[in-house]
């Protein structure tokens, strides 16, 4: 959306001739129904872009023809709340280990009869005996349930953003640039003593670290400004096990949103005045996510919120960034949102972040 707004506001000429380019522009981005039973009431009507909009995004690791039926979690789950007048934005990310009610659902493959668990589970309960579009189409919604038996917000529309394929987007644009807040180590990319690259740790089947590989030094991203290749690029928002500030996922949650930002700002940077990357940029974008659009075409959602800019999305931290954890016995450890965090998110529900955040700036990220 905000690239699509940026090439309307670059583009020059009449409102055809702009609505024809950028729906030239999205058609290269993967259209599903996604949010499924979840949707909002309202699109069964009219669906409009009046008003405060709520957009469910979920990062995962693994392309769609690459599902055969295993359980698939979702790495990121983010919602964007976009306010009323579409000036601003907000990126709050829930964290992947929050303890919540997971709605019953029969994704006619397998029933998961409903429960406590992680928040993450959730796609993956969905996915379970299903491939390839299908099985996103199923994670999707029995997370939309979630999110919503959690928030009460119904997202207005939703993408699956898959970070495989946002290393094509880093490709198109060379590399990416942006302020890495702390040191942070790798545990799945690193060079043997020839020099190879080779795995760092032997990691768990729940993504954490068994062992250290001996004679591996592990590939080492200092505070700082960095430029990533592709290849480091989706290491490093993949990170949350050994960073400097011991912040764990929250950490892993603000470098996601991080680069988020970074890619949007420097494809809106060098990709709309040259002719030869933009149409390979928008081709990258497009094929990184799968849409469900909420019932409203995507060249209308440019148009209609051509007043966000990159500059104007904030980052948000739940739980202001502290680990709030306890040990759950079959799931180890979980996180329990505070009651800070749940009036964030009723406040997001009400259009009233702003007001939330002066009486909270501790959630804001502000790197």
């Amino acid at each position: 959306m905000v690239l699509g707004s940026a090439l309307l506001v670059a583009g020059g000429g009449g409102a055809v001739g702009l609505k024809a380019t950028v729906a030239a522009a999205t058609s290269a981005v993967g259209q599903e129904e996604l949010l499924g039973s979840a949707k909002p009431v309202e699109e069964k009507r009219t669906a409009n872009l009046d008003g405060a909009k709520n957009i469910l995004l979920v990062g995962i690791d693994q392309r769609p023809d690459q599902i055969n039926g295993e359980p698939l979690r979702s790495d990121s789950i983010i919602l964007l709340h976009i306010n009323k007048d579409h000036s601003s934005g907000y990126l709050i990310s829930l964290p992947r280990d929050s303890y919540v009610t997971i709605p019953a659902y029969d994704n006619t493959a397998q029933k998961w009869a409903g429960g406590k668990a992680k928040i993450n589970a959730a796609f993956a309960f969905g996915t379970r005996g299903l491939k390839g579009k299908v099985a996103l189409q199923h994670g999707f919604e029995l997370l939309t349930m979630t999110v919503k038996e959690l928030t009460g917000i119904t997202p207005d529309a939703g993408a699956i953003i898959d970070f495989q394929g946002f290393r094509d987007v880093v490709k198109v644009l060379g590399k990416v640039c942006m302020y890495v807040d702390t040191d942070t180590t790798s545990i799945h990319k690193g060079t043997d003593r020839n020099g190879k690259p080779a795995a760092p740790f032997v990691i768990n089947k729940d993504g954490t670290i068994r062992d250290r590989i001996d004679g591996v030094k592990p590939n080492f991203y200092a505070k700082g400004k960095h430029c990533f290749t592709p290849a480091d690029a989706l290491d490093f928002v993949r990170q949350r096990d050994l960073l400097g500030d011991g912040s764990l996922d929250y950490g892993r949650q603000r470098h996601q949103q991080q680069f988020f930002k970074a890619i949007i700002e420097q494809a809106v940077k060098d990709g709309l005045d040259s002719p030869t990357k933009l149409p390979k940029l928008i081709n990258a974008f497009g094929k990184s996510m799968t849409v469900d659009k909420g019932g409203i075409e995507l060249v209308d959602w440019a148009l209609g919120m051509r007043s966000l800019k990159p500059d104007k999305l904030v980052t948000i931290k739940t739980n202001a960034g502290k680990l709030n954890s306890r040990t759950v016995p079959g799931l180890g450890s979980v996180e329990i949102l505070s009651p800070d965090s749940m009036d964030l998110l009723r406040a997001i529900k009400r259009d009233e972040i702003d007001n939330f955040l002066l009486s909270h700036p501790a959630f804001i990220s502000t790197v």
